[in-house]
């Protein structure tokens, strides 16, 4: 017999937690996508990516920004190069080093960003909205908790995201 107040299922069960992530990723890359919609003939979702972490750290290097991204110096300059090309993004002198370049956002990309971070802040909130309020506690608590064990750090309160998601900076 069952006692009274026992959590149901096993406490340990790692499958049913991978299955459960799993499908809110799904959900999560859909509202992502979504809000890219009105851009995505300018921006593929590695470029959003790649533009995101130069909102959220200013002027990079190039290899810093191959090395955040996990992607290969090449890979990372022919996604510059695109960027640059669609106006979202530029290259300026650094001025600690003249030898260096330093990639930046421009105002158009940053617009970009906001844009798109705003639309997918809104849609995650109307799904956050249908929850009860103990469901958006036990949500909260369990997410700090999964971001925390990935080493992800919490995004900020404001309209953009202080990083992208998937990569500590």
């Amino acid at each position: 017999m069952a006692e009274i107040g026992a959590p149901v299922g096993d406490l340990d069960d790692v499958d049913a937690v991978t299955r459960a992530v799993l499908t809110a990723s799904r959900l999560l890359v859909a509202v992502s996508a979504r809000s890219l919609a009105e851009v995505e003939e300018r921006v593929t979702l590695p470029q959003f990516r790649m533009l995101v972490v130069l909102a959220s750290r200013g002027a990079t290097k190039l290899v810093d920004l191959a090395e955040l991204l996990q992607v290969a110096p090449s890979t990372a300059m022919r996604m510059v190069d695109r960027l640059i090309a669609a106006g979202l993004a530029d290259r300026q002198p650094n001025p600690a080093n003249r030898r260096e370049t330093m990639l930046r956002l421009t105002d158009e990309g940053r617009r970009t960003v906001e844009t798109a971070t705003v639309r997918r802040r809104a849609e995650i909130a109307a799904i956050v909205q249908r929850l009860r309020p103990t469901q958006r506690l036990a949500l909260i608590e369990a997410l700090d908790a999964f971001n925390e064990a990935g080493g992800e750090p919490p995004a900020s309160a404001g309209g953009a995201e202080s990083q992208p998601l998937g990569w500590a900076l």
